[in-house]
């Protein structure tokens, strides 16, 4: 019967993460592929949703009155159009960290106020999507059927294209924020791990 191989430190690859824990080489490459798959989605979805909202207009003659449709006539599309700005230029920067860490081979973050910065950073910015998408849902569906009880009229019926452009626009942005959320809960685990006990997780309870 053949021998396992007898498993010491010396010979399984490891990453330590400042004087707390230590995390193996074969997790931190799934976290850092992981990481950059989803900030590169997040930043591609958002420059997408603003783009398509942005660019979303269309015509409509009333009796000899051109009314023009832009999605600056709501504001609830004017925020979620910022805030994905916004949340695709902070996720390319954070792309090019990530990117630049894997060809270097070093560990980011180094230190336990870094991790902390990128772990704030990266709740605002999930926060401000998701609320944005939050209101801009809520304008959409007034303006798919309207609210009869405090005769607000539905007008998708009136400018079809414009409300099915803003649909899809909205549909990015809500996979722009499932994706934040995600980068989220990966910059939770890389600060939390910093304060791992140093031991594998065997003395945890």
């Amino acid at each position: 019967m053949r021998q396992a191989e007898a498993v010491s430190p010396s010979n399984v690859p490891v990453c330590y993460y400042g004087p707390g824990g230590r995390v193996p080489a074969s997790l931190e490459r799934r976290v850092r592929a992981a990481e950059v798959l989803l900030r590169c989605a997040a930043c591609g979805l958002a420059v997408l949703a603003a783009a398509l909202l942005g660019a979303d207009r269309q015509t409509r003659v009333f009796f000899s009155i051109q009314k023009v449709a832009r999605y600056t006539d709501m504001q609830s599309l004017v925020l979620l159009v910022i805030a994905n700005g916004v949340a695709a230029c902070y996720s390319l920067i954070q792309c090019a960290r990530c990117l630049v860490s894997i060809v270097r081979g070093g560990v980011l973050p180094l230190s336990r106020p870094l991790a902390w910065a990128i772990f704030s950073c990266d709740q605002v910015m999930a926060y401000i999507v998701i609320s944005a998408v939050a209101a801009a849902m809520e304008a959409a569906l007034i303006g798919k059927y309207g609210q009869p009880e405090f005769q607000w009229m539905k007008t998708c019926h009136l400018y079809k294209r414009f409300c099915a452009q803003a649909g899809g626009g909205v549909a990015c942005a809500i996979a722009a924020s499932v994706n934040m959320v995600g980068v989220a809960l990966l910059s939770a685990f890389n600060l939390f791990r910093l304060y791992g006990s140093g031991k594998g997780g065997a003395g945890g309870k």
